[in-house]
């Protein structure tokens, strides 16, 4: 770049975009870069505080902001991504499906601690829509050494930051058990909250069984559903430590093998995660506490996107929801654009 005064600017090309500000009116470049300064582009350049011009020269290896920022748009983007022209030295990459953003948050972290660089992004494990805006990128000076951007994919390596994991449609089975439903005391309650939150995504629910708390009678209900073939199996009330809560020992007793008894969430701290080996599927078979009936949002929410992208999910990934786990219920609730289940 070679730094001129703006009233000698006639002929010469801007190396960067000029930003005009009028508060409630207009936030955007006036001239963009690449554009040859005329002499009736003067005055307006100093009435937006532009003394001063950086004009474009060209060096051996060194780039461009929007070149650089070009370079983090690359490292950041995956399949189902689409990325829009630089502006004002930024790039904007948006989803171009529906499904599960996924983020390589070491590897985010360690590129921005480099420096005169950023890529900022939403928080991953979150679903996201069709055109929805999902990152940012761009360096810092106008300019920057070509080195350090081949320093930054080095840090990136092969795979790109950013995934968009598609939703699958998922068959879902529904095993409600409770004596007081059951037997016709109270209206089932858990089966139009658990459909609600299946509308909103793939899903066919092929059935739901209301059984008593009978331990046998569970069981053998988790396996009928998986003979039928379900993708996933949602297992309502008995999830307390009450004796005659007997759910999670019915999960235990299907041969699953028990994720979690237990979440740091609220709500839905009595939460329990199972993968059952059935024939040639790994079946997620989900034991979900009372506080999905009445509550807006619980960690139903935060792990059924997860399940139906087909992530298998580990203990350490409910572990994680413990910092941002605390539901503030607030009114009206903005979820999941709010802090509940972000780490």
């Amino acid at each position: 770049m070679k730094l001129i005064r703006t009233e000698d600017a006639e002929g010469h090309v801007l190396c960067q975009d000029i930003t005009q500000i009028i508060p409630g009116k207009v936030k955007g470049p006036v001239f963009k870069k690449g554009h040859v300064v005329t002499r009736e582009d003067i005055p307006v350049l100093l009435s937006v505080g532009k003394e001063n011009l950086y004009i474009w020269e060209k060096c051996e290896g060194i780039l461009h902001e929007d070149e650089a920022a070009a370079v983090l748009r690359d490292i950041c983007m995956g399949e189902y991504m689409t990325a829009g022209e630089p502006s004002e030295g930024k790039i904007e990459i948006c989803a171009s499906r529906s499904g599960l953003l996924k983020v390589n948050s070491e590897k985010l972290h360690a590129i921005n601690a480099l420096g005169e660089m950023m890529i900022a992004t939403i928080h991953g494990n979150f679903p996201v829509k069709d055109g929805e805006r999902i990152a940012a990128t761009r360096v810092i000076p106008l300019v920057i050494e070509e080195e350090k951007m081949q320093r930054a994919k080095e840090v990136a390596g092969e795979e790109p930051l950013l995934k968009i994991l598609p939703f699958k449609h998922v068959k879902t089975g529904i095993v409600t058990t409770g004596s007081e439903v059951f037997k016709g005391r109270i209206e089932d309650a858990f089966g139009p909250a658990i459909r609600r939150k299946l509308e909103e995504y793939d899903t066919e629910v092929i059935g739901q069984k209301i059984l008593d708390d009978d331990r046998e009678a569970i069981t053998a209900a988790i396996m009928e559903y998986a003979e039928c073939g379900a993708d996933m199996i949602l297992c309502t009330g008995g999830m307390s430590v009450d004796p005659d809560d007997k759910t999670p020992g019915a999960i235990r007793a299907s041969g699953a093998g028990i994720i979690c008894y237990g979440a740091p969430v609220i709500p839905g701290a009595m939460f329990l995660l199972a993968y059952l080996k059935y024939k040639e599927k790994k079946i997620p078979v989900i034991g979900l506490p009372g506080c999905v009936m009445y509550a807006r949002r619980t960690i139903f929410d935060l792990v059924l996107p997860r399940v139906l992208a087909g992530e298998e999910l580990t203990a350490e990934d409910i572990e994680r929801y413990g910092e941002g786990g605390l539901c503030l219920n607030c009114s009206p609730c903005t979820f999941p654009k709010c802090g509940f289940g972000r780490c």
